[in-house]
């Protein structure tokens, strides 16, 4: 099977990584990772299974900290029917439905003594006890762990037991903060304006300084945080080249908006970005109906009058646009650009109001 999973760098850091992966992948050894939050942690874990001879079965995430404990061993090693109340039907666990494949066992850090106990007996013996079952079940699993915690401290606050630590801390493997490699970042932002391109636009991209300020940037979110925002942008400045100077500091992360400052204080801000309806609303814009159209513009046509036609003809698509754009101008300024009071007012629906001051151009009366 074809790997479609990468590690998006050309770094050192990066490229040792991918090495690593490459030397890891066709072992059964289980592999520890552990590194800041948003460093791609399960990334890594899928790009060893990918890379492993596993490949061909499945790769079971599943993340300890965001299941409650008393559900966790359920999750894990499956129940029968009738095992507690609400266990209406067998449960098949992800230690059986990783068989064969890998199994990633995020946040590691986070697990419950008691369940760490029973985490390590699996470890040991390669087999479950699902909850009210009468006999074990064999399971053939690689393991990957993975955690943001540092596990030796935990150990020694007798938060983690120093057993398990030893059989999951075989092949251990370290993400670095995105800060650690931000040569990186410039790959990292193309990478995802062209994942998160929207409406059939080109990618977004970023002028000189904005990149050299992303480039300086901490990013205490690492790769996350870096998507997140790429996302954000790509939303709502779809296809365009962005100016750090013209963002609205709300859609930035703090530590931006100083070298925002420092920016706008060397120049002037020439051009403004235009903001993109979110996809939603493009989507409710293109599936008016074509008989709502030819209603407004009836009503149109009635509060108007019927026009003097001269001798030689007119344009009727063009006198009912004109009409249109003088009524829809007219009750923005009664609401002082206030879309959804405009919109009431003139019996619409907020995005069929929107569709038509862009096609009007009467953004700057918006």
């Amino acid at each position: 099977m074809k790997p479609t999973t990468n590690f998006i760098g050309s770094s050192e850091s990066a490229a040792t990584l991918r090495q690593l992966v490459a030397t890891m992948a066709n072992s059964n050894a289980t592999v520890m990772i552990t590194g800041e939050s948003g460093t791609g942690k399960e990334l890594l874990a899928r790009l060893l299974h990918e890379q492993s001879d596993r490949c061909g079965a499945n790769f079971v995430p599943i993340n300890c900290a965001a299941i409650p404990k008393d559900l966790l061993e359920s999750e894990l090693f499956g129940h029968r029917k009738g095992a507690f109340t609400g266990a209406v039907a067998d449960r098949i666990g992800r230690f059986e439905l990783a068989h064969g494949g890998t199994i990633f066992l995020d946040e590691i850090g986070d697990m419950s003594l008691d369940m760490q106990v029973k985490l390590l007996r699996v470890l040991q013996e390669r087999t479950v006890d699902p909850i009210g079952g009468t006999r074990q079940v064999q399971v053939d699993v690689r393991v990957v762990a993975a955690t943001h915690r540092d596990l030796e401290t935990e150990i020694a606050a007798g938060r983690f037991r120093e057993d398990l630590y030893y059989r999951l801390n075989v092949l251990p493997m370290v993400t670095p903060p995105l800060r650690e490699r931000n040569d990186d970042v410039a790959e990292l932002l193309g990478f995802f304006a062209k994942k998160c391109v929207n409406f059939g636009k080109q990618p977004i991209r970023f002028k000189a300084d904005f990149m050299t300020a992303l480039q300086k940037y901490p990013w205490p979110g690492n790769v996350r945080e870096l998507s997140n925002l790429v996302d954000r942008f790509s939303t709502l400045y779809a296809g365009q080249e962005l100016d750090l100077r013209a963002i609205p500091p709300t859609l930035l992360p703090r530590g931006l908006v100083s070298a925002q400052a420092e920016l706008q204080a060397q120049a002037p801000l020439l051009a403004k970005l235009e903001m993109t309806p979110p996809p939603e609303v493009l989507a409710e814009m293109n599936e008016q109906p074509e008989e709502e159209e030819n209603e407004i513009e009836g009503i149109i046509m009635l509060a108007q009058g019927m026009p003097h036609l001269p001798p030689e003809g007119l344009s009727l698509k063009e006198r009912m646009a004109q009409i249109e754009r003088s009524i829809i101008e007219q009750a923005l300024t009664r609401n002082s650009g206030n879309v959804s009071r405009t919109a009431k007012l003139l019996n619409l629906q907020r995005t069929t109001l929107i569709e038509k001051i862009n096609k009007y151009d009467l953004r700057s009366a918006a």
